[in-house]
């Protein structure tokens, strides 16, 4: 989808080609171990369903929405919707599960990770990624930033094992990130956004160029742009 897996970087979205780039890089590197039946939590619009269909093993890929959620896009309506204790499905019904950018809006997030592990075939994945540094928004309902210590125990205490959490970006993608949600989402007059904007984007790509997520550190003082990780039941 345009936005999303077609990915250029142009002035009217140097707020989102950063996180956008890193979470289809991410998806990327999973690709392989996604397969059979797929259920899409907080699915959305869905905007990964046709790029993983045609790209990985995957046969049926279920999309599973919240009753309450936003409507991003009238003409595409989940398959299934819950109402945020218990999802409308068996023990084991599905090979993989997926879930980019939700994590943040649960409330309880370990009623969510537990139903996602009930759900879950022995030996299926569940591959997720969540904002660091992010602007408010979906507001009341933007209830979380999660460290990597925190996802690790919320996702141990809901029984998977093999947690492999990793960066979508380190300090320079935290700068680019930060310099495009500014240029485009702060207050300011639109001729001088439109400015602003030109001057930065050479800048915004530099840094996303020579940052290094792969080599992050989850040490004291290291900062991030968001979290992607790979689990298994």
């Amino acid at each position: 989808m345009k936005g999303f897996t077609d990915i250029q970087i142009q002035i009217n979205n140097l707020d989102r080609y950063s996180i956008r780039r890193a979470i289809l890089l991410a998806l990327n590197s999973i690709l392989p171990q996604l397969k059979g039946e797929l259920l899409d939590i907080g699915c959305g619009k869905m905007p990964y369903r046709k790029y993983i269909l045609e790209n990985s093993e995957v046969g049926n890929y279920i999309g599973l929405d919240i009753e309450s959620a936003l409507v991003y896009d009238n003409d595409t309506k989940p398959d299934f919707t819950w109402n945020g204790i218990t999802m409308p499905f068996e023990n084991s019904s599905f090979d993989c599960a997926f879930g980019t950018e939700v994590l943040e809006h649960c409330p309880e997030p370990e009623i969510v990770l537990k139903e996602v592990y009930r759900v879950l075939k022995p030996g299926g994945v569940f591959f997720f990624t969540v904002p660091f540094l992010w602007n408010l928004h979906e507001v009341p309902h933007d209830e979380y930033r999660y460290t990597p210590f925190s996802l690790q125990r919320h996702l141990s205490n809901s029984g998977f094992s093999e947690i492999n959490i990793k960066a979508t970006g380190g300090w320079h993608a935290s700068m680019a990130q930060m310099l495009g949600l500014w240029v485009r989402r702060s207050s300011m007059p639109s001729n001088k956004r439109k400015i602003l904007s030109n001057v930065l984007m050479p800048i915004i790509k530099y840094l996303i160029k020579i940052d290094r997520p792969s080599e992050v550190v989850f040490k004291e003082g290291q900062m991030i742009t968001g979290l992607y990780g790979l689990v298994k039941k």
